[in-house]
């Protein structure tokens, strides 16, 4: 079996972003030699200024490398990144490992799996959750699909990151259960603004919403952590942003077709939240949701 990953190895990832730059963070804090790949100079500042090696391309920080980790937008965008023209694959090391931290199309990921067991690349699917002030502090949900062995060879350069490390089963396994946390999640975000909204022109004062609701059956990670912090403050900046929650909200709902399940629930959440998208600031934060739902209401 192939080296299990520990410290001081070296891990390289291709993206950092607001998930991706804390991410590589709390790897170079356990001790691993961390490489970064990215467009952007000022992430690529900041990891040279948080002890990692910045390159502007993914092929200069891959090189020779035994273990990358992307976190990039969607399917599309890793396998680009992967197997484009400029792709890391080509100068990867032999028998080297991909973890694809994206939150991608579970079809794509399987297709993209063949597709590099075949140049004898390994690849497992390890979608996050927590947001960014769990990743800055090392407190994710990470559901890594995969071979398990390939799993297991990962888990420490994924424990570096996360609070719990779950093994969900075959390739694309992973994907599929991040799209479905994330549909529960946005359904009950919805739920919890409507409540919201519905009790503040009945006369309810807003605090005092949230407050029942969290010492009642009405609670849920919403309520916990964004009514007040983020949409009762009119902050709306919880650091994830509404077009990646209606991506994989549409990942969710084409699952269901998929596997052969009605989709009309799911189907009805990513339909509201493409209107949102559509509707408001494209750079909107998912927490805006509230903005749409209340201007929705205005209108009828």
């Amino acid at each position: 079996m192939t080296k299990i990953i520990t410290p001081p190895d070296v891990v390289v990832f291709v993206g950092l972003g607001q998930m991706g730059l804390p991410m590589a963070k709390r790897c170079i804090a356990a001790g691993f030699e961390v490489r970064g790949a990215d467009p952007a100079p000022v992430a690529r500042e900041a990891l040279a200024a948080a002890g990692g090696k910045a390159f502007a391309t993914g092929q200069e920080a891959a090189a020779g490398a035994s273990v990358l980790i992307t976190m990039l937008p969607d399917s599309k965008v890793v396998r680009e990144a992967v197997l484009g023209p400029n792709g890391v694959a080509s100068v990867l090391a032999k028998d080297a490992l991909i973890i694809d931290m994206s939150s991608s199309v579970p079809i794509d990921t399987q297709s993209l799996g063949k597709a590099l067991a075949e140049q004898g690349i390994g690849l497992i699917d390890a979608p996050v959750s927590g947001g960014v002030r769990r990743a800055v502090d090392g407190t994710l949900s990470i559901m890594a699909g995969g071979d398990a062995a390939l799993v297991e060879r990962a888990r420490p350069v994924l424990q570096a990151m996360a609070k719990s490390v779950f093994a969900t089963g075959p390739l694309g396994s992973g994907h599929a259960m991040k799209a479905l946390n994330n549909y529960v999640s946005a359904a009950g975000l919805v739920a919890a603004c409507e409540a919201l909204l519905i009790g503040r022109r009945f006369g309810l004062a807003p605090d005092t919403i949230i407050d029942v609701l969290n010492a009642s059956t009405g609670k849920n990670n919403s309520t916990d952590v964004k009514m007040k912090q983020f949409v009762i403050s009119e902050s709306f900046a919880s650091g994830f942003s509404l077009a990646l929650m209606a991506k994989d909200l549409r990942i969710a709902a084409d699952l269901s077709k998929i596997v052969g399940v009605d989709p009309s629930n799911a189907e009805t959440i990513a339909k509201l939240w493409e209107n949102a998208w559509e509707s408001l600031d494209k750079g909107a934060d998912h927490t805006a949701i509230y903005r749409f739902i209340e201007a929705e209401a205005g209108d009828r």
